[in-house]
C-alpha cells in the first residue's frame, strides 16, 4: 500500500514524458495505469492541473509553431462543445461500458492506421464533415474521461503538418479544455481536495518535459507517425483491460 504513491508517480513521469513527445497522451495513458491503485474519479483531479502545468509551459516555448487556423476554426468549436456534453452526461452514463467501448473504438482506429503505414505512408484527407464530427467525439470522450488526444489525433489523420507543428497545436488544445475541466472541478469540490497530491507530484513534470523535448528531436516523421498510433494502440489495450471502476 505504501508503494502505491511512487507506483503512480512512475505513472505520471511516464505518460508526461510520451505527451511532450507526440503532444498528446499523458492523461489517458495515466488514468489507464492509475486505476489500478485509485479510483478514477480521483485521479482526474490530480491528472488535469498537472497536464495544465506542462502544456502551459510547452504552450508557451513552440507557441509560433501552433496552426491556429485550424485550432480556432476547425478543432476548439468541437472539442469545446462535446467536452460540455460529455462532462454532463457523465453522471448518468456507466462508466465501465463507455471506458470499454472507447478503448475498442482505439484499438481500431489505431490498428488500421497502423496497417496503412506498413503498406504506405501517404494518408487521404477526410471530408470537413467526417473531420468534425470525430472532434465532436474526441470532444465527449475528453468530457468522460479527459482523454480525447487518441481520437482527435485520428481526425487530424491526413493533415499536412509536420510532427512539431502538430504537437504545437494539439498541446494548446488540452491546455484550453483541460484549464475549463480545472476550473469545473474546483467548482464541483474535487480540485481542492487533490491539491496535495498536485503539488508532490508537480516536480515530475520538468523531467517529463526534458525526456520528451530530447526524444522529439531525435524520431523523424516516419517514425513519429508510427509511434503515435502505436500509441494508441496501446491505449485501447489498457483500457479494455479487466480492471474495475469504482
Amino acid at each position: 500500500m505504501t508503494a502505491a504513491p511512487y507506483a503512480l508517480g512512475a505513472f505520471i513521469l511516464l505518460a508526461y514524458t510520451l505527451e511532450a513527445i507526440t503532444g498528446f497522451g499523458s492523461v489517458v495513458i495515466a488514468l489507464s495505469l492509475g486505476a489500478l491503485l485509485l479510483p478514477i474519479e480521483q485521479l482526474l483531479p490530480i491528472l488535469v492541473p498537472l497536464n495544465v502545468c506542462m502544456t502551459g509551459y510547452l504552450v508557451q516555448r513552440h507557441r509560433r509553431l501552433i496552426d491556429r487556423r485550424l485550432l480556432l476554426g476547425n478543432i476548439l468549436p468541437g472539442m469545446l462543445a462535446g467536452t460540455l456534453l460529455g462532462y454532463c452526461l457523465l453522471p448518468y452514463l456507466n462508466a465501465q461500458l463507455l471506458k470499454t467501448a472507447f478503448g475498442a473504438l482505439i484499438l481500431c482506429f489505431a490498428g488500421r492506421e497502423l496497417w496503412r503505414l506498413r503498406r504506405t505512408y501517404r494518408q487521404t484527407q477526410r471530408p470537413t464533415w467526417a473531420t468534425r464530427l470525430i472532434t465532436l467525439c474526441a470532444g465527449v470522450s475528453h468530457g468522460l474521461f479527459a482523454s480525447g488526444g487518441p481520437l482527435l489525433v485520428y481526425g487530424l489523420a491526413g493533415t499536412e503538418l509536420d510532427k512539431a507543428r502538430l504537437r504545437a497545436t494539439l498541446i494548446s488544445v488540452w491546455f484550453t479544455l483541460n484549464s475549463l475541466l480545472t476550473l469545473a472541478f474546483l467548482c464541483d469540490g474535487r480540485l481542492l481536495p487533490a491539491l496535495p497530491q498536485v503539488l508532490s507530484y508537480a516536480p515530475l513534470l520538468p523531467l517529463g518535459v526534458w525526456l520528451g523535448e530530447q526524444l522529439h528531436r531525435r524520431v523523424d516523421e516516419r517514425h513519429f507517425r508510427i509511434a503515435i498510433h502505436f500509441l494508441l494502440l496501446v491505449t485501447g489495450l489498457l483500457l479494455l483491460a479487466p480492471w474495475r471502476l469504482p
